[in-house]
């Protein structure tokens, strides 16, 4: 029997290892990426060999190359891209810093760098959004992060739709007048949801599966301010959803005074069972692009005052 080719205009999802057609591969390593030419790439470290070092090391000012995780063997049941976090129970997502923002405080796309605890790149994560939307709206505004591994793919995709007049706590009753974000491993397959609920101090939110069933809660801190005098780390943790067992914690990390001030790069880290579900741990992973977005993404001008309550 032949099968009928797709309707006229209906998107079609590429085959996991091949990029989709007509867009470019989010997060490919490239040489000298999103730098001028004869510079080293934004976000990659610089070596410095010691005096008398053999020829090959890196010298100062010469970047080295990142070094990324190997991929695992595919395992059954587990979503495509996804084998990496079977064998993870920390994380640190990096965000790059952009000199153009730093300086003229035009706010560009995000970029971040997914790590495990050795340091190894796991994934690379790129901020689609329109470019009017980031300088009028900030914060609040509407954004696709693609995340590929270290072949290029896009394996996860986490999307927040842009709502006027939300985010405040004491309003967010329901998901019209709360901050959602989806999350989809590989694309186009639903996994989960980080949905904003109503609080009065705290910030306090569901994790939930595909079919919007709650299965944790998250509970941020009293007061998310960080400073020179409030350097500790801001914690948001993940709990049953009877709220008596700690899961995970999902936690902002103080980068130092410079990074703080001039930019809004921020360090998370991400901590939680090796056992838990792979989408779930995608799920959670997905939660700290809403936190970002909501608590730590304002420029330098405000402070760190009122952030996420636009």
């Amino acid at each position: 029997m032949s099968q009928q080719p797709p309707a006229y205009g209906a998107p079609q999802q590429p085959a996991y290892g091949q990029p989709a057609y007509g867009q470019p591969t989010y997060g490919q390593p490239q040489p000298g990426y999103g730098a001028p030419p004869g510079q080293a790439p934004y976000g990659a470290p610089l070596g410095q060999a010691p005096y008398g070092a053999p020829p090959g090391m890196p010298m100062q000012g010469q970047p080295v190359a990142a070094q990324w995780m190997a991929r695992p063997q595919g395992i059954p049941g587990c979503p495509p891209g996804l084998e990496y976090l079977c064998q993870i129970d920390q994380l640190l997502v990096k965000q790059q810093m952009e000199l153009l923002e730093a300086f003229t405080g035009f706010e560009t796309s995000n970029k971040y760098k997914v790590q495990n605890s050795m340091g190894q790149q796991v994934y690379f994560a790129a901020e689609e959004s329109d470019m009017c939307m980031r300088q009028c709206c900030g914060p609040q505004r509407g954004f696709t992060i693609h995340i590929t591994d270290n072949a290029g793919q896009e394996v996860i995709r986490v999307t927040r739709e842009f709502k006027c007049c939300v985010g405040c706590p004491w309003c967010a009753c329901s998901d019209s007048w709360a901050h959602v974000v989806q999350i989809e491993a590989p694309v186009g397959q639903i996994v989960g949801y980080v949905k904003q609920r109503q609080s009065c101090i705290e910030p306090y939110y569901i994790i939930t599966n595909a079919e919007h069933e709650e299965v944790f809660t998250m509970t941020g801190p009293c007061c998310i301010i960080q400073g020179p005098c409030c350097t500790w780390d801001q914690d948001f943790i993940v709990n049953s959803k009877d709220g008596q067992t700690e899961v995970g914690k999902i936690s902002k990390q103080w980068s130092g005074l410079l990074r703080e001030y001039f930019t809004d790069a921020d360090n998370f880290g991400i901590s939680f069972p090796m056992d838990l579900d792979v989408k779930m741990k995608a799920v959670m992973l997905g939660a700290v692009f809403l936190i970002d977005f909501m608590y730590f993404e304002q420029n330098q001008n405000n402070n760190n005052n009122n952030r996420g309550y636009m």
